[in-house]
């Protein structure tokens, strides 16, 4: 099966870690990082999809992704 998540979070250090832990784990980016700037908070955030595909599973909605 082949599995999606979409990374999002402040434009921060611990943003870097989570997509490093991501690809660490197996994940494959996919595509560009996404920018969006929250003028109300004065801060920006980010968004990364990563991708991966696991042999011998089959996809189950009620799975979380995060731990695949």
């Amino acid at each position: 099966m082949k599995l999606y998540r979409f990374l999002t979070g402040p434009d921060d250090a611990s943003f870097c870690h989570r997509v490093t832990d991501a690809l660490n784990k197996g994940w494959e980016l996919h595509g560009s990082p996404q920018h969006t700037f929250n003028a109300a908070e004065n801060r920006l955030y980010c968004g990364q999809a990563v991708t991966k595909t696991v042999d011998g599973k089959d996809y189950d909605p009620s799975m979380k992704l995060g731990e695949q």
